[in-house]
């Protein structure tokens, strides 16, 4: 009821469809096709009764178990060529006379649109309720570069006046059969159209009309569609290795909504997810008078990174409502935070919610109360049913996808080496490897890239611009190529190991921190001559390592060989593998 009007909609479904055998009762997304019609009916604010007008017993019988009350068409009403008109005329005066009411508006809708929205069913009686509307029709906006064609002429002619591109052409809608609304006065036996018909403009979703598979295909794609809402933060202190993992998840979630939640005040993440044309939202800082900011002095910390990790967990104990206001007002199905260690509390919160939530390399108290965690960098030694760690969970930057491998069995000198700290680099291995490289016999190509977060840029530049084989740079764009290009790589034990191991190229290991020690993947077995903490670490040892590397064509084949036995280009697979799984359970919950 609307306002004294009653209202009723009637979903007329044959049983002899052609293009899609038995598709009113066909599963489609788990569930009858009929079903979502009469849920989106029954799901009103306004409708008084819903009504299934059909010839078939099969159908009938589904459609009364959905809450549907069903009325059996005659066999002259269910042939081909009957149209809908006197179908609609038909089950509305058998309804009338059943349940000794008069319906004031009548609505029309088909089975075949199984993405039509409640809420556009209101706004449709809403519409309807209008004094200057007497029958109102769902329609989509159309427009294109259209053709007509001339048979007196047997010639094309454009249907525009000027070729632009469509968002600036005038507006053309089609019809999509999924909402025909009407007042009663208007139902005919043979016409449901009023005087005055105005139009309500659904999404192309909604429009969808299921006619053959491929429409079939489509609307079961959307069905299963969820929200994907992806935490993280990228800064030159922090690093961009959570955000990269973060858009190269969403860059294979292309059948699923994405949006990147982000912290307003670290600008260089919310700088790269526009570049890449994802849409965010921002939320604001967490203020906690007694954290402390040991970014500014490295020698307060082992790592930045770990400050962060610190930052977030004190900031998720504490709750910060701002950022739980924002998720709880997307409302996400699946929530994925790439935040290091998360606490307790803020996980418990999110499950509260009935989220989904997956985290990365968490080794917080969040970590036990999270439905998966993926932790590709620390191999988790005690067994957790929520915990999949190792190499084979890494997710490659999408550049490494197509970056060839390389295989080093018919070179036998080190021309090019590449040194590649990432962040900030707190214990200047960079130049540390640099000195060494020097005082060594090398005298080939050096590259350098340099971390984000990297403090002295212009004074490392300045100290070593006298070296004709240096070239020093920043933030590149496609650190692949480097690397694919490098005979040997020095690099911290972080995620760029992985990076380095898909690619092929000899490697050597300088930890930044503790905590990269833990780092297993940065072994022998893989292919890497790991040097332990680089701080520790005397130029003397270092050289040695240099000269064997330069004069021992077999060891280097040999790591070259361990590192391409490694699959690291099936991580996304494997991981979604887990994810499909666990979430169908989560979903029975």
């Amino acid at each position: 009821m609307y306002k004294n009007n009653r209202i009723i909609v009637v979903i007329p479904a044959r049983g002899g469809s052609k293009g899609i055998p038995r598709k009113n009762i066909r599963l489609l997304a788990n569930k009858p096709l009929i079903g979502y019609s009469i849920e989106t009916a029954l799901n009103s604010n306004y409708v008084d009764d819903v009504v299934v007008t059909t010839d078939d017993d099969e159908i009938k019988f589904i459609s009364e178990q959905f809450g549907a009350f069903t009325i059996k068409r005659s066999n002259e009403l269910a042939e081909d060529d009957v149209p809908l008109d006197p179908v609609i005329f038909n089950a509305v005066n058998t309804t009338e006379t059943l349940n000794g009411v008069k319906y004031d508006f009548i609505i029309t809708i088909q089975p075949t649109s199984p993405l039509l929205k409640s809420e556009t069913l209101n706004k449709t009686i809403e519409k309807l309720y209008d004094k200057d509307n007497d029958t109102i029709i769902s329609v989509v906006d159309d427009r294109h570069l259209s053709w007509g064609f001339s048979k007196e002429k047997n010639s094309y002619y454009p249907l525009y006046d000027k070729r632009v591109n469509r968002q600036y052409l005038p507006k053309a809608y089609k019809e999509t059969g999924g909402i025909f609304a009407t007042k009663r006065e208007f139902l005919k036996e043979d016409s449901r159209l009023g005087n005055n018909i105005n139009l309500i403009e659904v999404s192309n979703h909604e429009s969808i009309d299921i006619d053959n598979y491929e429409d079939w295909w489509v609307a079961e794609r959307l069905l299963n569609k969820k929200r994907v809402l992806i935490k993280t933060d990228a800064t030159d202190e922090i690093g961009t290795g959570h955000i990269y993992r973060g858009l190269a998840i969403a860059s294979k979630l292309a059948n699923h909504e994405v949006l990147f939640l982000l912290d307003e005040s670290k600008k260089l993440g919310i700088d790269i997810v526009e570049n890449h044309n994802y849409p965010y939202l921002t939320h604001k800082s967490f203020k906690n008078e007694n954290t402390i900011d040991n970014t500014q002095n490295s020698e307060n910390t082992e790592n930045i990174e770990d400050n962060y990790n610190n930052n977030i967990y004190e900031e998720c104990c504490e709750i910060n409502q701002e950022l739980i206001n924002e998720i709880e007002d997307y409302d996400p199905d699946i929530i994925i935070n790439d935040i290091l260690n998360t606490s307790a509390e803020y996980i418990s919160k999110l499950k509260e919610n009935k989220y989904f939530v997956i985290n990365f390399e968490d080794l917080g108290e969040g970590a036990e109360l999270a439905d998966i965690v993926f932790d590709a960098l620390y191999e988790h030694q005690i067994p957790s049913k929520n915990v999949y760690s190792g190499h084979k969970y890494y997710i490659l930057k999408d550049e490494f996808y197509y970056q060839k491998q390389k295989n080093i069995e018919n070179i036998d000198e080190v021309n090019d080496i590449l040194l590649t700290f990432g962040g900030t680099d707190p214990n200047n291995l960079t130049k540390k490897t640099l000195d060494s490289l020097l005082k060594s016999s090398y005298n080939g190509k050096i590259t350098v890239i340099l971390g984000l977060g990297y403090k002295n840029k212009k004074g490392i530049k300045e100290e070593f611009a006298k070296y004709s084989n240096i070239s020093i740079f920043e933030n590149v764009k496609n650190i692949s190529e480097y690397m694919y290009n490098a005979d040997l790589i020095f690099t911290s034990a972080g995620r760029t190991m992985y990076e380095i191991a898909s690619i092929g190229v000899p490697c050597v290991c300088l930890c930044q921190n503790q905590r990269e020690l833990t780092h297993t993947f940065g072994n022998a077995e893989n292919g890497f001559l790991n040097l332990g903490l680089g701080k520790n670490l005397s130029k003397k040892e270092l050289i040695k390592t240099i000269e064997t590397l330069l004069n021992d064509n077999d060891l280097r084949r040999e790591m070259n060989k361990r590192m391409l036995s490694i699959d690291l280009k099936h991580g996304f697979e494997n991981m979604i593998k887990i994810v499909k799984s666990k979430y169908k359970d989560f979903d029975k919950i």
